[in-house]
């Protein structure tokens, strides 16, 4: 187990919220000290590094506002966060991270108390900033729950979060359900090949695979296909993951499975201190040689062999199969929240223009 985890754990589980005084703030965070504060942060996830923000702000308009602190007790902070490239401070929008760039939220060596969270959120409130939004880290959740100021929309979500403890003997003999066990076997009697890069030679066959599933997401919400193609080019355009290979390196890597020589499904998995499935495609008509299981059980596999703690696979977004897919994984619910501090009701305004265009669509989640 890494050092400060079981700290960590015993701080959040405590419930217990001191009071942190803050007595330094820049921004945004000097390179070199966000670096130490996320390499001694055992919860840290890829999506807080400095070098995914340098890949968010090359591929989507973003410049970096990260926030260093310095607490009175001399303890470091980083607060990952980037903001909008658009002029006007009152009508600027930050996000840790913004939408579609993966969890962000606060670090700190052996990982931030509800007393660290609590007193960020104060002085990042005090920004004149339209809409703050924060996904924070779904390991440290009761931390962000302990630490919520009052005002703060709280929007509730499901993570699915695999321990890794015991290595991947232990996953795969306790953790794994045994109809998976057998349908990766399956996948390696048939034949699936696996292959894994981090140069980013893999970019495009993942990008070809993604962008297929636009037509399926198409027929099952009832919406024009060029309208779910949009949408998946304004949220993961090709050049987002073209930036993460070039800026991320090894703590970045494309996963693709082939059905003699056709791509049946590919990963996206971020690498540390713990691992994140950051995306994923299938090719639906070989979903019977069962290449995705396979996929996920080797990339589980180098996570658990690179000494990652912890895998965490992504919300399920309120779908029940997603969910169980991961959950015969060995993956386990985790309930958290994302926060929003918004100067106007930008929430619930957003929230009743969707309900209206859904409605006008007959569009299905």
């Amino acid at each position: 187990m890494r050092p400060g985890l079981i700290v960590g754990l015993d701080i959040l589980s405590g419930g217990i919220t001191t009071e942190v005084k803050l007595v330094t703030a820049i921004s945004p965070a000097p390179r070199e000290t966000w670096e130490q504060v996320f390499g001694a942060d055992p919860f840290a996830l890829e999506t807080q590094s400095p070098a995914w923000a340098e890949a968010m702000c090359a591929a989507g308009r973003f410049r970096d506002a990260s926030r260093l602190y310095e607490t009175a007790d001399g303890r470091i902070l980083v607060f990952p966060n980037l903001r909008r490239a658009r002029p006007g401070g009152a009508a600027a929008m930050e996000g840790s991270n913004p939408l579609h760039c993966g969890v962000g939220g606060l670090l700190a060596p052996g990982g931030p108390t509800p007393g660290d969270v609590a007193a960020v959120f104060r002085e990042l409130a005090s920004q004149r900033v339209l809409r703050r939004s924060i996904y924070p880290n779904p390991l440290l959740q009761s931390a962000w729950a302990l630490g919520r100021p009052e005002g703060a929309t709280a929007i509730p979500g499901v993570a699915q979060v695999l321990d890794l403890e015991g290595g991947f003997g232990k996953v795969w003999s306790s953790r794994f359900e045994s109809a998976t066990r057998r349908g990766i076997r399956r996948a390696e009697r048939r034949g699936v090949t696996v292959e894994s890069d981090a140069t980013g030679k893999l970019v495009d066959e993942f990008y070809e695979l993604l962008w297929a599933t636009a037509d399926r997401w198409s027929a099952r919400q009832h919406e024009p296909v060029w309208l779910t193609r949009r949408r998946l080019a304004h949220r993961d355009p090709r050049g987002k993951f073209e930036a993460m290979a070039q800026a991320m390196g090894d703590r970045c890597r494309f996963w693709v499975a082939r059905v003699e020589d056709r791509a049946a499904a590919a990963y996206v998995v971020l690498q540390g201190a713990n691992a994140y499935t950051f995306r994923s495609a299938m090719a639906p008509e070989l979903a019977r040689y069962r290449a995705g299981d396979l996929l996920l059980c080797r990339a589980i596999e180098a996570a658990c062999e690179a000494g990652c703690r912890f895998c965490y696979m992504g919300d399920s977004g309120g779908s029940a199969s997603l969910a169980q897919h991961k959950k015969q994984f060995g993956a386990q619910p985790r309930e958290y929240a994302q926060y929003r501090i918004e100067r106007l009701p930008l929430t619930a305004a957003e929230q009743g223009v969707k309900r209206l265009a859904k409605w006008a669509l007959r569009f299905k989640d």
